[in-house]
């Protein structure tokens, strides 16, 4: 195949070795600067130029986009994408990653551990989020940072809320997070290619340092992880989107919490302290996707008119509660369902005979106006409508 990699930094370790790798296995692979491509939309096809030039056809294109270029490094992922170039990582996965509490907020509605967190704009929320949490000592982030860079310990709610304050004052917005302290100063790092662990390594912290981060002089070692920490570390790279991911977990007293998922994960620690030869492992799961890529279902979808993508919960009064997908009345009503997610188990294609039970929520694409019709009438409070005072309307 023919792969580019994009990164400003060509002779970084990460970058070294994903090259590499790439051409000890025959593959074309060049380092692109990702700041030098311009998004050309003046033809009938979407298009790049590369460094003033028309770019030449790529297979695939693998992105190492670091967070100061977050925006533009995603606009140009994006458009490999419309030019239907595979990426192991897609422009949203990177965009929901790098920002900590969407990403929270995407691995909260699928049942991921994780630490417990609050985000607020006002210091007069900030005890109570403090509180809610589990009380003092807290963890205050930074929603953009890597390395361990804007990760604050307070100890007690008065200094969190100082702490708070201060980044408010200057524009900046903070996650609060119970601080895990079961976890003593370490952490998992689990390496996710596609849909295995490809490699995982524990970072332990330096000293009094809480942050284990390999950059705030942390030491690694090779760790086997258990299934239920595997299936943390490849479903939360998923969901964000992500098919080449490192996956940051705390090991909490009942399993484990994800912290962050990472969208290009560097390689020097984990290959280092596995012995393991993890560049070549992304660049033959990229090699083996080229031929066969996966796509956007919900954008290839949802064009045909009055057909779209939507999920359906199974509620527990519902008429397919007890039925099978083929007795349910879904297919008559040309709905097709995708995938079926039953508490943390998803279940791909699911078979006509599948049973529904309550609480399983349906990913499905069909027609929209039958799909909303499925969906019960939600209560609303209605405020009764007061007549206005005549003292209250202006003189004209």
């Amino acid at each position: 195949m023919k792969l580019a990699i994009l990164s400003r930094a060509p002779h970084a370790y990460s970058t070294q070795r994903l090259r590499t790798a790439a051409a000890e296995r025959g593959h074309t692979v060049k380092v692109l600067n990702t700041l030098r491509f311009a998004i050309d939309l003046t033809g009938e096809q979407p298009d790049l130029q590369y460094r003033g030039k028309l770019l030449s056809d790529y297979d695939a294109v693998l992105p190492r986009i670091g967070n100061s270029i977050t925006y533009y490094g995603t606009a140009v992922v994006w458009q490999f994408e419309q030019m239907d170039v595979y990426t192991p990582n897609t422009a949203n996965g990177i965009t929901n990653s790098r920002d900590k509490l969407r990403a929270n907020q995407i691995l909260s509605r699928h049942d991921i551990g994780m630490p417990a967190t609050t985000f607020v704009s006002s210091r007069a929320d900030v005890r109570g989020a403090i509180e809610r949490v589990g009380g003092a000592p807290v963890v205050i982030k930074l929603l953009e940072g890597t390395q361990g860079i804007g990760v604050i310990l307070a100890p007690e709610a008065k200094v969190a809320e100082s702490i708070v304050e201060t980044l408010h004052s200057t524009k900046q917005n903070v996650l609060i997070q119970r601080f895990i302290s079961e976890s003593r100063g370490k952490d998992i790092r689990a390496l996710v290619v596609g849909d295995r662990v490809v490699a995982a390594m524990r970072r332990s912290a330096s000293g009094d340092e809480f942050r284990s981060n390999v950059h705030r002089g942390g030491t690694v070692e090779q760790v086997t992880l258990t299934p239920e920490y595997e299936e943390a570390a490849v479903r939360s790279a998923q969901i964000m989107g992500l098919r080449v991911a490192g996956v940051d977990m705390l090991e909490g007293n009942d399993g484990p919490l994800v912290m962050e998922v990472n969208s290009s994960p560097g390689l020097e620690g984990i290959e280092r302290a596995t012995g393991l030869d993890v560049a070549g492992a992304v660049i033959d799961f990229i090699a083996n996707q080229v031929a066969f890529p996966e796509i956007d279902v919900r954008q290839r979808l949802s064009v045909s008119t009055g057909y779209g993508v939507a999920e359906l919960l199974v509620h527990t009064n519902a008429d397919l509660v007890g039925k099978t997908i083929k007795d349910s009345g879904l297919w008559d009503r040309d709905i097709t369902v995708l995938t079926l997610h039953r508490g943390t188990s998803v279940i791909p294609n699911p078979r006509s005979g599948v049973v529904l039970e309550p609480g399983d929520r349906l990913l499905c694409f069909g027609k929209l106006e039958e799909m909303r019709s499925m969906i019960p009438d939600r209560r609303r409070r209605r405020t009764k409508l007061r007549k206005l005072p005549k003292d209250s309307l202006p003189d004209s």
